[in-house]
């Protein structure tokens, strides 16, 4: 029987035989070059030459953690591990608790804000009530400010 190669080793052969023919046809245009030009040419290929080789030697001798612990399908990593459908509820309520307590937080400084500032009004409005000031103090712009810092009226 006639083995047929793997898609993927076929694809690597015709991405060399594409190479080798790029490779030749720069170098039949690298003639006309002027000499600096041609030796960056030839530490950028030296360079492009070591990069190749690292990866393969490095892919053959040992697996990295990444490929073991992604899917093979290349899809979203997950940071709990695999699709336990058990415990998937639990992951969202644990998720959502603290999202929870931030509401609250912010609805109790919200509720809080509003009740001081309720307070010091009603403090004012009752300073005014409470003393008789003659009609030029009330459009004073800065007796609100007077009453607040005093703590009383004049």
């Amino acid at each position: 029987m006639n083995r047929t190669l793997e898609p993927s080793a076929q694809a690597a052969l015709a991405s060399d035989a594409y190479a080798r023919r790029l490779t030749a046809r720069l170098t039949e245009g690298s003639a006309e070059l002027p000499y600096d030009i041609t030796e960056r040419l030839r530490a950028a290929r030296v360079q492009a030459l070591a990069r190749r080789k690292r990866p393969a030697a490095q892919t053959s001798t040992r697996t990295t953690p990444a490929q073991v612990l992604l899917p093979a399908g290349g899809g979203a990593a997950m940071l709990a591990g695999g699709g336990d459908e058990r415990g998937s509820w639990w992951r969202a309520l644990m998720t959502s608790v603290p999202l929870l307590a931030l509401l609250a937080g912010l609805v109790f400084i919200n509720a809080s804000q509003d009740e001081r500032q309720a307070t010091e009004l009603a403090e004012v409005d009752a300073a005014l009530l409470a003393d008789d000031l003659p009609l030029s103090a009330y459009a004073d712009p800065g007796f609100v400010q007077y009453l607040r810092v005093s703590g009383s009226a004049p």
